[in-house]
This record gives C-alpha cells, structure tokens and sequence, in this order.
C-alpha cells in the first residue's frame, strides 16, 4: 500500500522546483536589473559632476563658450563611456550645457553658473521585450548645477 503511495507521488518534486525555481529567477532578475539601474544613475550623476567640473574652471579672458560646451560634452562621454552599463550597444545619451549669468553683465565670468543636464534612455538588460513593453520608455537623467571660479 505504501509503494502504491509513493508511485503517485512521484514527480512533485520537478513540479515544485519548477514553480519556486521561476519565482526565484523573477526575484534574482529584478534585484541585478534594479542594481544595474542604480549604477547607472550613480554613473550619470558623475558624469554630470564631471562635466560641470569642466565648465567651471577658470580660463583667461575671452572665452570661447562654444568650445567649453564641447570640452563639458567630451568629458562626460568619456566618463560615461568608461563606466556606464550599456550592453545594448553604445550609450545615446543627450546632453544639456546651460550658463547663467548671474551679475547680469552679459560675460561668463566667476560666480556665474554652469547646469549640465543629462538624459539617457535607459536599455533593459535582462528580459528586454517584457520589460520595455511594460514600462514603456524608461529615462534617466542627471542634473548638476556649478559656480564658476
């Protein structure tokens, strides 16, 4: 009677492990995409410290603002292309150079402000095609605000 009992029993242990291995998976998943996606938030916000960094130091006079934005955005794409995780190919991100002159006298010159702002579309890593689908367009972005020296 008892071997009878256990002939039946046989096989739930694939079908537990079949149910609790993919609620482990899911669980497992989550937690390295919600770590990459704080990585690369942490990335960002560097990247933008960086570039502000860069916009902020102090040149002789007369700047040449066009090519300081094209220094701030060359620092940042390269911090980013050191550390960002984009196994979806090459990081799009778009980058934001603002001044503001705060004593209003028309120069950029120390005590004014320098806001670099970025935006970067965010690729899933694991499961692309759910998660996209379910959350849509995911964006992070980063914003640093600077005075000048």
């Amino acid at each position: 009677m008892r071997m009878k009992s256990l002939r039946h029993q046989q096989g739930t242990e694939v079908v537990e492990f079949a149910i609790t291995a993919s609620l482990l998976f899911l669980i497992l998943f989550g937690i390295i995409e919600t770590s990459v996606v704080l990585f690369d938030k942490a990335t960002l916000t560097n990247a933008s410290r960086e570039g502000s960094r860069t916009g902020i130091l102090w040149r002789p006079d007369p700047r040449n603002l066009a090519t300081e934005d094209n220094e701030i955005t060359q620092a940042i794409d390269d911090y980013a292309s050191d550390y960002l995780i984009s196994l979806g190919g090459a990081a799009s991100m778009s980058t934001d150079v603002q001044r503001v002159d705060v004593d209003g006298d028309g120069t950029f010159n120390s005590g004014d402000q320098v806001v670099v702002t970025i935006t970067y579309p965010y690729q899933f890593l694991l499961l692309p095609e759910f998660l996209d689908t379910s959350f849509g367009n995911f964006e992070l972005s980063a914003t640093t605000v600077m005075r000048a020296e």
